[in-house]
């Protein structure tokens, strides 16, 4: 899979370096919202960058390696947890609902269950994604056809979304998939599983230890696998494939991504492996609190809004932080200049 990816000026970037300088403020007095300014101008080639309109994805999927007791909740509960996402009693859902931003729910590979009804403001779609999948610790997560039905259904979903959208957030919804987010971020950045392996669902004692050897068992059957897309074949699941697929069209159509925890983190490791690019297309909302997290957004060189302990998902946490997205944007069009306030500036 390749992306076109349409080349950037620097001339907005320099723009919006160059106001943030001359705002009623101390530079750099706004901290990390001055930063997201000058991203989203950047992403978006505007000297007014705009938080809207935004839309959230959450992509769903059931994983294989929720039979091996990696979880402290049944498989059964992914299924459950669609319906409760379209239905609009999930965390992404209020907070989707609070912002007024439409949220789409993506079935990609959960079993079968009644088709939700959904709330206004949101969408639900089931897409058989064709191939297999496997438990990733005694075989491929995917094969190659599961893998290019995910990515596709991910890229699908962006082209059917308002394309207006400027801001678009990811979740995932799927039972054991800290499992292929611990074990894909652990070979892609040549880790162990003692390394980025956490609670997920609230996992402690033995079971998070035969956690953790179960992860460390899927990376020794797979070494010497280096390539992301391989890597998130023969790991992942087929809800961060999606997430990937799409962040690469959403990419391609130059919309701003921001990312949510761990999980959608670890599709975001593959996608900048895959192509480096995308990196310039993302913010993160949050550090997660499982291990695993820290690992990825250092070697992405990444900053995150807020650092409150979240470990959701769904996206849930990248939802959270929108609104320090809008104020952002509000505060970088909207303040004065020294000038237009005729205030002094700082001695020089």
């Amino acid at each position: 899979m390749k992306w076109i990816i349409p080349k950037r000026s620097n001339v907005f970037r320099e723009a919006a370096l160059a106001r943030q300088v001359k705002l009623t403020k101390p530079a750099g007095a706004l901290g990390l919202l001055e930063d997201v300014a000058v991203w989203l101008a950047d992403v978006q080639q505007t000297r007014r960058p705009q938080a809207g309109p935004a839309s959230a994805i959450v992509f769903a999927a059931d994983h294989p390696v929720s039979r091996l007791g990696v979880s402290a909740y049944p498989r059964e509960v992914t299924p459950m947890m669609i319906i409760n996402l379209a239905m609009g009693g999930a965390a992404a859902s209020v907070l989707a609902r609070l912002h007024g931003i439409p949220l789409h729910v993506v079935d990609v590979g959960a079993e079968r269950y009644s088709i939700p009804e959904t709330r206004p403001g949101i969408y639900w779609n089931r897409v058989d994604v064709g191939g297999t999948a496997g438990d990733l610790v005694n075989s491929d997560a995917m094969d190659s056809t599961a893998l290019a039905g995910a990515l596709e259904a991910g890229a699908d979903t962006i082209d059917s979304i308002d394309a207006n959208t400027r801001v678009v957030i990811f979740g995932e919804m799927g039972i054991g998939n800290t499992t292929p987010a611990s074990a894909i971020s652990a070979r892609l950045l040549g880790l162990s599983a003692k390394d980025t392996v956490g609670p997920g669902t609230g996992l402690t004692g033995n079971a998070l230890k035969d956690k953790r050897a179960k992860v460390q068992k899927a990376l020794d059957r797979t070494n010497g696998v280096n390539s992301a897309m391989e890597v998130l074949r023969c790991l992942g699941g087929r809800e961060i494939a999606a997430i990937v697929g799409a962040m690469g069209r959403a990419a391609e159509q130059g919309m701003a991504i921001l990312v949510d925890g761990f999980i959608v983190s670890s599709a975001a490791l593959v996608a900048v492996k895959h192509d480096p690019r995308i990196r310039a297309h993302m913010w993160f909302g949050h550090r997660s609190a499982e291990p695993g997290h820290a690992s990825i957004l250092e070697s992405l060189g990444a900053k995150t809004l807020v650092d409150a302990g979240l470990r959701l998902g769904e996206g849930s946490g990248a939802l959270a932080t929108f609104s320090l997205v809008e104020a952002a944007v509000a505060l970088h069009n909207e303040m004065a200049t020294f000038e237009e306030a005729a205030v002094p500036e700082r001695d020089q």
